[in-house]
């Protein structure tokens, strides 16, 4: 049976630790129900960094033998620049990210890589997309230097939006955490891949 393990922060968390089963209510749950030939693990936890998931990583990665590895992180070492004055140079995201990527290639898992992405619900959260594109940037990057399939999440999200003449608060309310459709339309995008993958 494939293992597929879900890392990053509260997008990818969506209450799981109160879930009896662990996998809370976003995308992890809908590809678990999408793939039920797969175990699906979620190991996200609300508010990390690229530096958390380094920090944690063989506990909540390495020691689980996951196949699939699929990372969405990077909103937070956004956001953390705007409401707490505690910016992430983009050199140290990719330093972290590189971190967690290196042991899991030299083991031969298979690697998603989910970019991070806004909505533009507000002129706030527009204002965030400055320091975006640098962690966007360094996760194409890293994804092409690693083999990893990668998710451009934040032109998914806005081909939606157009697409669907929906306002953008339709998929994340406050521009940054999904809406159960904003879920859907993640895990229709990453369960296309993870099939490809698998």
């Amino acid at each position: 049976m494939t293992t597929i393990l879900f890392q990053g922060d509260s997008v990818t968390d969506c209450g799981r630790r109160e879930d009896p089963n662990g996998l809370g209510d976003g995308y992890a749950l809908a590809v678990s129900q999408a793939l039920p030939g797969a175990r699906v693990l979620n190991r996200g936890i609300s508010g990390n960094r690229a530096k958390d998931l380094a920090a944690r990583w063989q506990a909540d990665c390495l020691d689980l033998y996951p196949d699939v590895v699929s990372i969405l992180i990077g909103i937070n070492d956004v956001w953390r620049r705007y409401d707490s004055n505690d910016p992430t140079a983009d050199a140290a995201f990719e330093a972290s990210y590189r971190k967690i990527l290196e042991p899991l290639a030299a083991r031969g898992a298979k690697l998603l890589l989910i970019q991070p992405f806004l909505l533009d619900v507000s002129p706030a959260v527009t204002a965030m997309r400055e320091d975006l594109p640098g962690k966007q940037a360094q996760v194409r990057r890293l994804a092409g230097k690693f083999g990893a399939a990668l998710l451009d999440a934040d032109a998914l999200f806005r081909a939606a939006v157009e697409a669907q003449g929906l306002p953008p608060a339709h998929f994340a309310a406050d521009g940054v955490h999904p809406t159960q459709a904003g879920h859907r339309l993640l895990a229709q995008a990453v369960i296309g891949l993870l099939r490809k993958i698998i």
